[in-house]
């Protein structure tokens, strides 16, 4: 394991990619302190702006990654990992795990947006809240993410999983406005409220939402009642109305939302026939 703790609290933004257990795992400590990083526009080694401490992992342990201390500016941990652990004692900057393959990253904190932007594989686990941006694509790209799961214990920001492909997000908090706006698949659960306009332009996939929502969108039609709806192979008792969208993208996604939140919905349930 390699434990890192910033020298001081930092200024401006810290361009960190190589903070990966790819990368770590190939190098021995002297060639690790080298590694080129960005502080604001200027180039830094590792070692100048981090102690570096290095601590044998035993063999059935896969190598682990943990950094200490103030490091909510530093961006791009974990980007493209594909195996291995990082634990991150505190908050962490923009950009987490971005195109992800595999492994594990673990927030106690708080995580800056597009926390996941882009991933294929691996898990994150946030602690805290997460910004905006969640598992989304970048602007200007259609390709958000497209496997593993994310799990945040806070709230989370604008437009989660935004042109999501396939993997799970999970928000045990609140989360803000176009939760799985453009979504292709996938499935994005919400355990808390949202802000509204969830599942704006989706094509596919399933958002399901256990608190309040403002309103659904005049593009969704209600379908039925359900009982109750499976998550990641577990079942959430409901009940919960579906409905289906985006009409106006020919969309076939499947918008979950609690009845028992959501009593001022109920004028939807003259357009159905209960099927609990």
């Amino acid at each position: 394991m390699i434990t890192l703790s910033p020298k001081r609290k930092f200024k401006f933004p810290v361009e960190a990619e190589c903070i990966n257990p790819d990368i770590f795992a190939k190098k021995p400590a002297k060639e690790i302190a080298t590694l080129q990083i960005l502080e604001g526009n200027r180039k830094r080694s590792l070692r100048d702006l981090f102690k570096i401490k290095h601590e044998p992992d035993s063999p059935s342990e896969e190598f682990t990654i943990r950094l200490t201390g103030n490091t909510g500016k530093v961006r791009k941990i974990g980007s493209k990992m594909s195996m291995g652990s990082i634990i991150v004692e505190g908050d962490v900057g923009m950009h987490l795990g971005e195109e992800m393959n595999g492994g594990v990253i673990t927030v106690t904190g708080n995580a800056d947006s597009w926390a996941g932007s882009k991933m294929k594989g691996g898990t994150i686990e946030i602690k805290g809240n997460a910004g905006d941006y969640v598992g989304a694509s970048y602007r200007g790209s259609t390709l958000g993410m497209n496997g593993g799961k994310i799990i945040i214990h806070g709230n989370a920001g604008y437009e989660v999983g935004c042109f999501m492909r396939e993997g799970l997000i999970k928000v045990y908090g609140d989360v803000g406005r176009f939760a799985g706006i453009h979504m292709r698949n996938g499935t994005i659960f919400i355990q808390g409220n949202s802000e509204g306009r969830a599942g704006a332009q989706m094509i596919g996939g399933k958002i399901v939402v256990c608190g309040r929502i403002p309103s659904i969108l005049p593009t969704f039609t209600i379908d039925n009642i359900r009982s109750k709806v499976k998550v990641d192979g577990e079942k959430v008792e409901g009940p919960f109305y579906r409905f289906f969208g985006d009409l106006a993208d020919n969309g076939n996604g499947k918008l979950f939302v609690s009845k028992a939140r959501n009593p001022h919905l109920n004028s939807y349930e003259e357009y159905l026939q209960y099927d609990l």
